[in-house]
């Protein structure tokens, strides 16, 4: 089995319904690392030296490879990351090996088969 690693970055307020939307899209396991700062096109707005901007997450889902491109668009609705600027992303990178997710691999395994 392989995996893709699911990367995105969102506002921490849109961060419970993507991990929702994701499980439901057949995402197994989500890691998060909050608080995390970004710039896009735009530099963030400041109010007499005090960052305007909002927090963000990181969102990390290991997720088969045949179940990556419908999890990342469910995410990227829900995120609404292509109807406004600064919203958030995601991308996927290919893993090329994993431990401790044999647990993963018997749940998907099923899923997987009957998707293909």
């Amino acid at each position: 089995m392989h995996f893709k690693l699911i990367i995105t970055f969102l506002d921490d307020c849109k961060t419970e319904r993507v991990m929702e939307a994701a499980r439901k899209a057949g995402a197994t396991g989500v890691t998060i690392i909050s608080s995390a700062r970004g710039e896009g096109m735009e530099r963030a707005r400041t109010f007499f030296g005090l960052s305007l901007e909002t927090q963000r997450d990181v969102v990390m889902l290991l997720v088969e490879e045949h179940l990556s491109r419908v999890i990342m668009e469910k995410i990227a609705e829900v995120g609404e990351f292509d109807a406004t600027a600064g919203t958030g992303i995601a991308f996927q990178v290919d893993v090329e090996d994993a431990v401790g997710v044999a647990h993963q691999i018997e749940r998907l395994t099923t899923v997987v088969e009957e998707k293909l």
